[in-house]
C-alpha cells in the first residue's frame, strides 16, 4: 500500500499495474480528490483586510481581558487552516459526498441494521417549523403540538408491543438498553434484592447487550445456542437462580431466527424472580404480527430509526424508546408526557413527578428525546396504518427468505434447515477456496456497485455474512444483488486471485486493515510547519 505525504491516504488504484490513463488521475466522472489541506494553502485566505496602523480596537489603551489590550491578542503564528475560495470548498465536499454510499444510491444489505428507504413525506413533516424550530426550553404551553406527537407515538408503541408504558427519551438502541437495565436494577433494589448481580445473555444476542449489562454494574454470563441457532432453553433454565437479575435476549435473534420458546423462557425467568429484557432492534420483522408483551417481555427498546424508517449511520440520527411491562413502568425515567381530561399536555419532570412517580430511577437525557425522529416515526406509522405495518414485516421476511433460498446452493447457509428465516439471511465462508474469506467476497461486492453485507457477525457463525434486505427493496433490485453476490462467491470458490486485491473500481483500493486499525493517522500535519518545528 502506498501512502502519500498526508500520512494516511492511499493512492488511487492502478488498473493492471499500469500508470493512470489520465493526467489528473480522474476516471470520467469518478474524480480523484485530495485532502482539503492539500487543496488549500495554509498561508493564504479568501478574505482580505484593509491595512491599518491600529486594526484592533483598544490597542495600547489597556482595554480588554484582565486590563490587556485587544491588540495583544493578535495572531502571531500561522493559523494552520487551508485557505480556499467558496467554489473550491463547495466542490471539495460535493466530490467527497459522491464517494459515499447511501440508501438513495443503492441497496444497503447490512444485516441487523434495517437500512430501509426513508419516505420523503417523513422529511417534509419533520421540517415543519412547528417541529423543526422549537427549543427544548420553551414553555410547555407553546409546544402542545410537539408534545401531542410524542404522546400519540407513545400510545402507538404501547399498542404495537402490548406493553404497559414507554420511556420516550432514550436516544438510540444501546441507550435504550441501558434504560431498561436501569429500570430492572431499580425494581430489584426497591424490593430488597439488589444482591442479584448476574445477567444472562445468549450467544445469539446483539453485542451491545453484554456491554450494557456490564456498564450497569452486572456480571455477564453467556448462554449457548443450539445447533439450529436458537437459545439453548435447557441451559438457560439450568443457570437460573436467586443471583440472576435478568436475561437479555434478542428476538428475532441475530441468526435471523425467531425464538419460538420465548414465552417458556419468560415464564422460567419470572419464576425465579428475574426480569426479561428483549433487544427490539429486529422489531421490523414482527411489527403488527407479534406483541412482545404477550411473550412475557418486561422491557424492550425500539429503534425508531430501524423499524419506523430513517436509515442511520455516522452516529445518528437515532431514537430508542423503551416499552415497559406493568411491573417495570413505575421505575421508568423522566420526563414523560401526560394528557389531562381537558386535552392539555404536560411534561412530567422532577419538579412535577411528586407522589405519582416516586420510584423513577432518574433522567436519561438533558431534555425530552429526538423530536425529529418522533415526527418521522409517527408519520411513518400513520401513513401505513395498522394493516400497512403488518405488511411491512411480512414483506421484509419474504425478501429475506427470497435471498436465503436463492443463494443457499452457492453459499453455505448454516441455519437454512431451521425453517424460514425472519428479517435477515445468514451465510458463512465455508466452502470458499483456501486462502479466501468473507472479506474477499465483501470487497468484490464493492466492485459490483453494492455496499458489503455485515461481516463476521454473529460470532456463532465462522466468517458470517449477514444480509437484511428490508421490505423496501423490489424483486428486481434483489435479483440484481443476488446475481452479483452469486458471481463473486463463485469466483471466491474457484480461487480467483483478483478478488484478493478487490476493489479495483472504487475510489480507493484495499487498505492494510491491520495497520489502519492499529496505527491510524487521523490528524493532518503541514509538512512545512512540521519541518520548521523540528
Amino acid at each position: 500500500m502506498s501512502i502519500n505525504a498526508s500520512g494516511w491516504r492511499p493512492e488511487a488504484p492502478v488498473a493492471g499495474g499500469k500508470a493512470s490513463p489520465t493526467v489528473t488521475g480522474n476516471k470520467g466522472l469518478m474524480l480523484e480528490e485530495a485532502l482539503i489541506f492539500e487543496i488549500g494553502d495554509s498561508e493564504t485566505t479568501g478574505v482580505d483586510f484593509a491595512s491599518s496602523p491600529s486594526p484592533l480596537r483598544g490597542a495600547g489603551r489597556g482595554e480588554g481581558p484582565s486590563g490587556t489590550s485587544l491588540g495583544s491578542l493578535a495572531r502571531t503564528a500561522p493559523i494552520g487552516l487551508p485557505g480556499l475560495s467558496e467554489p473550491e470548498t463547495v466542490r471539495h465536499y460535493t466530490r467527497l459526498s459522491r464517494q459515499n454510499y447511501g440508501i438513495d444510491l443503492g441497496f444497503f444489505p447490512l444485516g441487523s441494521c434495517t437500512m430501509k428507504h426513508n419516505p420523503r413525506l417523513n422529511e417534509k413533516m419533520a421540517r415543519l417549523p412547528g417541529f423543526a424550530d422549537i427549543h427544548p426550553l420553551q414553555p410547555v404551553d407553546t409546544v402542545q403540538g410537539a408534545l401531542g406527537v410524542i404522546n400519540e407515538l407513545a400510545v402507538w408503541l404501547t399498542k404495537l408491543t402490548g406493553m404497559y408504558g414507554v420511556a420516550m427519551s432514550p436516544k438510540a438502541g444501546a441507550h435504550g438498553e441501558l434504560c431498561g437495565i436501569l429500570c430492572i436494577k431499580a425494581a430489584l433494589e426497591a424490593r430488597g434484592e439488589g444482591h442479584r448481580k448476574v445477567v444472562l445473555v445468549p450467544e445469539s444476542a446483539h453485542g451491545t447487550n453484554p456491554a450494557t449489562a456490564a456498564f450497569a454494574g452486572f456480571t455477564v454470563e453467556d448462554i449457548p445456542a443450539t445447533a439450529e441457532g436458537r437459545v439453548d432453553t435447557a441451559a438457560l433454565k439450568a443457570r437460573l437462580g436467586p443471583d440472576v437479575a435478568a436475561v437479555m435476549i434478542t428476538n428475532p435473534n441475530t441468526c435471523g431466527l425467531f425464538e419460538r420458546d420465548m414465552k417458556a423462557i419468560s415464564d422460567a425467568v419470572h419464576a425465579v424472580g428475574a426480569y426479561v429484557y428483549c433487544d427490539g432492534a429486529n422489531f421490523n420483522a414482527i411489527v403488527g404480527r407479534v406483541r412482545p408483551g404477550d411473550l412475557g417481555i418486561d422491557a424492550m427498546h425500539i429503534n425508531l430509526h430501524k423499524t419506523f424508517s430513517t436509515p442511520h449511520g455516522g452516529g445518528g440520527p437515532g431514537s430508542g424508546p423503551v416499552v415497559l411491562s406493568e411491573a417495570l413502568a413505575p421505575f421508568g425515567p423522566l420526563p414523560f408526557t401526560a394528557r389531562y381530561e381537558d386535552g392539555h399536555l404536560a411534561l412530567i419532570e422532577e419538579e412535577t413527578a411528586g407522589d405519582e412517580h416516586p420510584h423513577t430511577f432518574g433522567r436519561m437525557t438533558a431534555f425530552h428525546g429526538q423530536m425529529g425522529m418522533f415526527t418521522r416515526a409517527l408519520t411513518y406509522i400513520l401513513s401505513h396504518g395498522a394493516d400497512g405495518l403488518r405488511q411491512v414485516s411480512e414483506d421484509a421476511v419474504l425478501n429475506a427468505n427470497y435471498i436465503l433460498r436463492s443463494l443457499e446452493k452457492t453459499l453455505d447457509a448454516p441455519f437454512a434447515g431451521s425453517g424460514p428465516c425472519m428479517h435477515e439471511a445468514l451465510f458463512s465462508d465455508n466452502g470458499l477456496a483456501d486462502g479466501f474469506s468473507t472479506i474477499d467476497v465483501a470487497k468484490g461486492l464493492i466492485d459490483e456497485g453494492f455496499h458489503p453485507m455485515t461481516m463476521y457477525f454473529p460470532l456463532v457463525v465462522h466468517g458470517a455474512m449477514l444480509i437484511e434486505p428490508t421490505e423496501t427493496e423490489s424483486k428486481a433490485a434483489l435479483d440484481q444483488f443476488i446475481a452479483a453476490l452469486r458471481s463473486v462467491a463463485e469466483r471466491a470458490k474457484a480461487g480467483d486471485i483478483s478478488l484478493k486485491s478487490a476493489p479495483h473500481f472504487a475510489p480507493r483500493s484495499r487498505l492494510d486493515e491491520t495497520l489502519a486499525a492499529r496505527k491510524p493517522v487521523l490528524v493532518w500535519k503541514d509538512p512545512v510547519l512540521a519541518q520548521a518545528a523540528e
